[in-house]
């Protein structure tokens, strides 16, 4: 999380949130390299899985790759957010914001192959969260202290600032955390990221209505493909986990 919120220190909320969407596709191969899943290309569903995840990953790059022309639907409500924020954004080295980005979806997927392990010899998932956020603030808590050594960067108020840190503890974290850890427990590794596409399509409309980020061509038919490689995706899954069920049902008998 770290890394995420340091390349979008450098980049654009629409465009960092595209990232997310690797993190599906990196926990996939990872899982197959590490043998977690199975790819089974000759059945309905395996096919549907790789089918979906090259979708998905497909998409991504059309929002990343190509913009189109741009569609003002609606009034901003900030509205010269996004004029300063693409003036700052040119000073900076967007290139090393993708790179940290990258990491930061390379890290989720090892995350979600390891606490795939770790909930099935230790099944307590929702202490195992807690000692993810507590570990985690004190590995960032020692990096911030490292960065920023001035004191005022320290200082909170009662504005934006305390209600964004509020807002990333408790759900972006905690709870983001609990539900993730049950998913995997739940379905596996692979099927919780998948849902990072939807990401796309919240932070682009948002985006768009608050701070004024351009709706193009390419980000609309990118979310469409997105969205139908995700379904496509848990389409083959659900009938993987069905399959399962069915064996084990007839093992039993």
């Amino acid at each position: 999380m770290g890394l995420y919120y340091y390349g979008l220190q450098y980049t654009t909320s629409s465009y960092s949130v595209i990232f997310t969407n690797v993190i599906p596709i990196a926990t996939y191969i990872l899982a197959l390299i590490f043998r977690m899943e199975t790819l089974r290309l000759c059945t309905p569903p395996g096919s549907a899985k790789f089918i979906g995840a090259l979708i998905c990953f497909g998409g991504t790059m059309l929002v990343s790759l190509y913009k189109g022309r741009p569609l003002h639907l609606w009034p901003t409500v900030i509205g010269r957010h996004h004029q300063v924020l693409q003036q700052n954004i040119s000073r900076t080295h967007q290139v090393y914001g993708t790179i940290l980005l990258v990491g930061s979806c390379f890290s989720f997927a090892c995350w979600y192959l390891l606490q795939s392990k770790v909930l099935k010899v230790y099944p307590y998932k929702y202490w195992s969260s807690m000692m993810t956020c507590l570990l985690g603030g004190i590995q960032t808590g020692l990096t911030g202290v490292i960065v920023k050594r001035d004191r005022k960067a320290w200082k909170l108020g009662w504005d934006l600032q305390l209600l964004t840190i509020l807002y990333s503890g408790a759900f972006a974290t905690a709870v983001k955390y609990c539900l993730n850890s049950y998913a995997v427990q739940k379905r596996g590794p692979s099927y919780p990221p998948m849902f990072n596409a939807l990401s796309v399509l919240f932070t682009t409309f948002f985006g768009s209505l608050l701070l004024g980020d351009d709706i193009t061509i390419g980000s609309i038919l990118g979310v469409i493909l997105i969205i139908g490689g995700l379904y496509l995706f848990l389409y083959g899954k659900g009938k993987d986990l069905h399959r399962g069920d069915d064996t084990e049902e007839k093992s039993a008998v």
